[in-house]
């Protein structure tokens, strides 16, 4: 009995996963692609000192805060979503 409930339980997680991945991947891209053409990396200033990366690095650390950030709001609506039915 107990295998039965492991087993159905991982379609479930992997379809949560990409309910709360694959939006919040997409709303990085496009939050990184407007953040970006509006702030140019090497003038980004961060407590008071200016950043030490190359742009590759902060276009990338730039996405995946973005990404992160979309994924705790994503996660959030899918567990209050859950909790409601």
């Amino acid at each position: 009995m107990e295998h039965n409930t492991i087993t159905a339980r991982k379609p479930q997680l992997r379809s949560m996963l990409m309910i709360v991945l694959w939006p919040a991947f997409l709303m990085a891209c496009a939050a990184t692609g407007l953040f970006f053409s509006l702030v140019d990396p090497m003038e980004l200033i961060v407590l008071d000192q200016r950043l030490q990366m190359h742009e590759t690095g902060v276009y990338t650390v730039g996405f995946f805060t973005f990404w992160l950030l979309g994924i705790l709001s994503s996660g959030l609506t899918a567990l209050l979503a859950q909790k409601a039915h």
